[in-house]
């Protein structure tokens, strides 16, 4: 069972492509403001236009940080209902999307055509041109079974969701919620400066979500990321393991050599930030099925929960 998963299908179903993430900032710092006097600890909120549409809680004398980036794939309209992708969403003819531009609220989909020369272009099917520039993103469609959680954009709208349960406990800490990492980055340095000026926070935990392989299953835990694009330090990690270890936490190990998140983005900085990805995985990444164990985020809950204390 999952706690509160009104809020996960709340934020699964608030637009906020790469570049356009200020209504997913704006509800968030609302939920802070509403329940902040239920937590263990108050937070200060930093946030306004030195920060972009990136938010950071700062809970007592913060030591460790975690990054959890807000922004979602999805498409640009170009000329003449063209569509251009933002990030890496998986081009599926017949997918559902939506928007609004000028004119009005936009509900579409997805069109692959290939013409004779094997050219493929992908549009969206409309009754009149939609304005260029304006930004489409899959259909809310939330669906909770016994074991699983199936919907657009749990990547990274589920690593949000746990950032905010486990803001309720921590006592010294902090959480970024970051901006366009789906395509490429471009926050989480002036963030990761910031705490590291003001508080010498050098310490990130990546709450993200990672991708189900023939080496990390769905049941069998939270996946804590050993080294992908990026390679964190080995001393930090190998303390991390040991802390779920000792805390009998269910989780299982990740090495892959590609793929990136807000930990490539602080390892390319010129800040001395250790960081470690841990997150549930999923299957159908990068669709709008995308599927996630229901104890593996339980298990992520927990572990980022201990991690905040002891870290």
């Amino acid at each position: 069972m999952l706690k509160n998963t009104e809020l996960l299908q709340t934020l699964t179903s608030i637009p906020g492509a790469s570049g356009d993430e200020g209504k997913v900032k704006d509800f968030i710092v609302r939920y802070v403001e509403t329940h902040k006097n239920e937590w263990n600890t108050i937070p200060t909120l930093f946030h306004g236009s030195e920060f972009q549409d990136a938010l950071i809680l700062v809970f007592g004398q913060p030591k460790t940080a975690i990054f959890a980036h807000t922004d979602t794939i999805g498409f640009t309209v170009g000329y003449q209902n063209n569509l251009i992708k933002i990030g890496g969403p998986r081009l599926i003819d017949g997918i559902q999307l939506v928007g609004e531009d000028s004119q009005g609220k936009i509900e579409t989909e997805l069109m692959i055509i290939e013409n004779e020369n094997g050219e493929v272009q992908t549009k969206c099917v409309f009754d009149r041109i939609i304005d260029r520039g304006t930004n489409l993103t899959f259909k809310p469609e939330f669906n909770l079974s016994e074991d699983f959680i199936q919907s657009p954009y749990l990547d990274n709208r589920l690593g949000v969701y746990v950032a905010l349960q486990v803001a309720e406990t921590i006592e010294n800490g902090a959480i970024v919620f970051s901006t366009y990492e789906e395509h490429g980055g471009g926050s989480v340095g002036f963030l990761g400066r910031f705490l590291f000026d003001k508080y010498n926070l050098r310490q990130a935990l990546i709450s993200d979500i990672t991708w189900v392989t023939d080496g990390v299953k769905h049941g069998n835990g939270v996946a804590v990321s050993m080294r992908d694009q990026g390679i964190p330090r080995k001393s930090y990690l190998d303390k991390i393991i040991n802390l779920a270890r000792d805390a009998k936490i269910k989780f299982q190990l990740e090495v892959e050599s590609a793929g990136g998140s807000d930990g490539t983005m602080l390892q390319n900085s010129d800040l001395p930030f250790d960081w470690c990805f841990i997150g549930a995985p999923e299957d159908n990444v990068h669709t709008p099925n995308e599927k996630v164990h229901i104890d593996d985020i339980n298990e992520m809950i927990k572990l980022y929960r201990h991690l905040m204390t002891f870290l």
